[in-house]
Formats: structure tokens, C-alpha cells, sequence
């Protein structure tokens, strides 16, 4: 049984790894679009990158992407800026897979 008990070990590694790159691309992801909702706040600089860890912060509130949505769409109508849910989320969808490429870059 040792070659089932090897190949058991090898899959829960995989997905233990897999599990830890996506946890980063997503943390990536939400630091990403920190950074494009502040420019779009017109934040800059030290403002930026607070603005980017707050965004980091909202997504430990529940399980899923709705509540960085709702940081970010809030944030958007508290100061004006006029972007669709559906630009948001698209925005959110692109990053995912930028955030995904340089994780992956960098590994």
C-alpha cells in the first residue's frame, strides 16, 4: 500500500500548493485593485497604498470576492466615481489573472 499512501501524499501537496498560490493571487489581486480604485479616488502616494491594505483587510469579512465588491463599490459612491458593478467586477476578473501570472512568475 505504500505506492497508494505516496500517491495520497503527492495529491495533498499539490492542492496544499495550489491552495497557497491561489490564498496569494487573490491577496495580490486585492492589493492590485487597492491601487486602481485609489487612482480612480485620485488617492496617490502613502493614501494609495493604505487605501490598497484596506481593500486587502475587506476580503477576510466572508468567504468570496462580494465583500472587496462592496468595499470598493461603497468607496466609488462615497466619492463619486462613476464605474458599473459590471466594470468592477470585470476589473476584479482581470487582475485575478494578472495576479495569477506574476505569482506564478515568481515562483
Amino acid at each position: 500500500m505504500s505506492g497508494l499512501d505516496d500517491r495520497e501524499n503527492a495529491f495533498e501537496n499539490k492542492f496544499a500548493h495550489d491552495q497557497e498560490l491561489e490564498f496569494k493571487a487573490v491577496a495580490r489581486r486585492n492589493k492590485l485593485l487597492g491601487l486602481w480604485a485609489a487612482e480612480q479616488m485620485g488617492l496617490e502616494g502613502e493614501a494609495a497604498d493604505a487605501y490598497a491594505k484596506e481593500v486587502i483587510i475587506a476580503d477576510f469579512e466572508e468567504a468570496g470576492d462580494d465583500d472587496v465588491f462592496r468595499k470598493v463599490r461603497g468607496d466609488f459612491d462615497a466619492k463619486g466615481v462613476e464605474l458599473t458593478d459590471h466594470n468592477i467586477r470585470k476589473h476584479m476578473d482581470d487582475l485575478l489573472i494578472e495576479a495569477r501570472k506574476q505569482i506564478l512568475a515568481e515562483g
